[in-house]
Order: structure tokens, then C-alpha cells, then sequence
């Protein structure tokens, strides 16, 4: 099975040459890259043609702003054909290995959808169930988007990424578009259930971390825009009340329970965006967009 990496940027160059560096050797024929560039256009393009140059299956493509509208202009610009696809973000890494690991989970033809682990300089983003778990509506939470394998009929089946959810989209719900695809995914393939892919814990990517070389101030804007789409998501995929009440309130322990960047003073922001992801309405915050640069 090829794996596709579809790949949406601002146009971090730098970020994007690390990227394709630590994919460049481990690809195997069929593999390909997408970078689809919604800033910087001509020198994505250009970072691009580079490395296609050195060997590396990549193109680029553009589209309007949003990470969900991007991925999925990227899986649509694909060779034609089946394959598996993944959203790194585009400062993620692939270390040594990592693509053989990838492989080693999807050359099946049962293979529906998986998860893997992404790491941030502080370690483990998230801790994702051991294999053979079945795949529910509570910890599916636990596979962020970089994290992502589905088989792109899947992806096509059920119509992609909502592109009114996600980084960079019109509306204030800023985040879980991975979220609510995964579910959309299990109610329109109810085995998916029991047969998704947890690969172990020791395959990841890299990147950083949410707060990463954020001012105070941007940083909250982030996290608070975050909870909304969170909050939104709880709300409309039909989660208890208590859950989405608990839920809600434990935000204003965020700052207390992450490491650094994150300090006691993030707990307000990512309570209040829970709050108003789970009302469906805004509180008086004029900038929605979570992700500016």
C-alpha cells in the first residue's frame, strides 16, 4: 500500500526542509508527497521541484486558507489510485525508521485506519491505548492529526475533513477536525471499530508543542480557540451532558496540568473557549482564527 503525506503550509520553509530531509530515504516507491501552500507559494513550489530533483516523490499545489480545506486539496492532488494517507503538519519529522513502521501497520488489504504518536520537545503528546483496543468515541481523542493513517477511499467516503473545523478555517472552531473525521468514519464503517490500528508506542513523528514560540498573549488566543473546537465537537457528536459538563469545567486546570509553556493563567482562556465551543456561540472575542504564522 503507498502512502500518501499530504502536507498544508504558510509557507515555513525551514520547517518544510526538515520535513522532506527526514523523509528523503525512507519513502518507498509509491509514496508521495504533497505540499499544498497556502503562503510563500512560489517557494514552496520551488522547495518542492528541489527535492523532487534529489529523488523525493513530492509536489506542491495551492490552496485558499484552512488545514482542512488544504488536506483536502492535498489527498485530491494525489496520483491517482488507493493508498493510505497522513497529515503531517509542516513541522513535523519523521525519524529514522518511521515509514517502515508505517508500512509494517498498512500493507494489509483489511487495513481500514490507524493512529500513531506524535511527540513535541516535551515528549509524548498524547498516550494512545495498546493494540487490539477497540477504537470508541472517548479515546479516539488520543489520535491527533499528524497521527492519522485511513485508507483514501475511506477519506473519500466520507468526504474528507469538514472544512468549516480546523486551524485557519472561517469559523471560531479552531481544532478536533481529525476528531470529527475519525467519527464520521466509524459511523459510516461501524468495523472500523474493531478493527482500527493502534501501532505501538515507540513509532511517532516529532514536532512541538502548541505553545511553542508563542507570546503570552498569542498563545491563549491559540488555546482558547482550541477549546472552542473541542467544546463544538463534544457538543455535536452527541457526547453525555455530564461529560461535556466536566469536561468544561476541567479546563480551567489546563495551565495547572501541562508543562511549560503553559502556565496557571492558560486555564481561563481554554475554560472559556470550551464554554463557548459547547454554547455554539462566541463570547465577545473578535479574532477567531487560532493559527496566524
Amino acid at each position: 500500500m503507498n502512502i500518501g503525506f499530504v502536507v498544508t503550509t504558510l509557507g515555513r520553509l525551514d520547517p518544510l526542509r526538515a520535513l522532506l530531509t527526514s523523509l528523503e530515504g525512507q519513502l518507498r516507491d509509491g509514496d508521495h508527497v504533497v505540499l499544498v501552500a497556502q503562503g510563500a507559494q512560489d517557494d514552496v513550489a520551488a522547495l518542492a521541484a528541489e527535492f523532487a530533483a534529489r529523488g523525493v516523490a513530492v509536489t506542491a499545489t495551492t490552496s485558499g486558507r484552512g488545514a482542512s480545506l488544504g488536506r483536502n486539496t492535498g489527498v485530491a492532488a494525489l496520483p491517482p489510485g488507493e493508498a493510505v494517507v497522513t497529515f503531517p503538519n509542516d513541522n513535523t519529522t519523521y525519524p529514522a525508521g518511521t515509514v517502515d513502521a508505517l508500512h509494517a501497520a498498512i500493507d494489509d488489504s483489511a487495513f481500514l485506519a490507524g493512529g500513531f504518536t506524535s511527540w513535541d520537545e516535551r515528549g509524548p503528546k498524547t498516550t494512545l491505548p495498546t493494540p487490539g483496543t477497540p477504537l470508541d468515541k472517548y479515546n479516539v481523542w488520543a489520535v491527533i492529526e499528524m497521527g492519522i493513517l485511513m485508507r483514501r477511499s475511506l477519506f473519500d467516503a466520507v468526504d474528507g475533513f469538514d472544512e468549516d473545523l480546523g486551524p485557519g478555517s472561517a469559523t471560531p472552531w479552531q481544532v478536533a477536525e481529525g476528531t470529527d473525521l475519525l467519527l464520521r468514519a466509524m459511523a459510516h464503517e461501524p468495523r472500523l471499530r474493531t478493527e482500527f490500528r493502534w501501532l505501538p508506542a515507540e513509532v511517532h513523528v516529532d514536532g512541538i508543542s502548541t505553545g511553542f514560540g508563542l507570546s503570552d498573549a498569542e498563545r491563549r488566543r491559540k488555546l482558547r480557540a482550541y477549546g472552542r473546537g473541542t467544546g463544538r465537537a463534544f457538543a455535536v457528536h452527541g457526547y453525555p451532558l455530564w461529560w461535556r459538563a466536566a469536561f468544561t469545567g476541567a479546563g480551567l486546570l489546563y495551565g495547572l496540568r501541562n508543562p511549560k509553556p503553559i502556565t496557571v493563567a492558560d486555564g481561563w482562556p481554554m475554560f472559556l473557549g470550551r464554554l463557548e465551543g459547547g454554547l455554539g456561540r462566541t463570547l465577545g472575542q473578535a479574532r477567531m482564527v487560532s493559527t496566524t504564522r
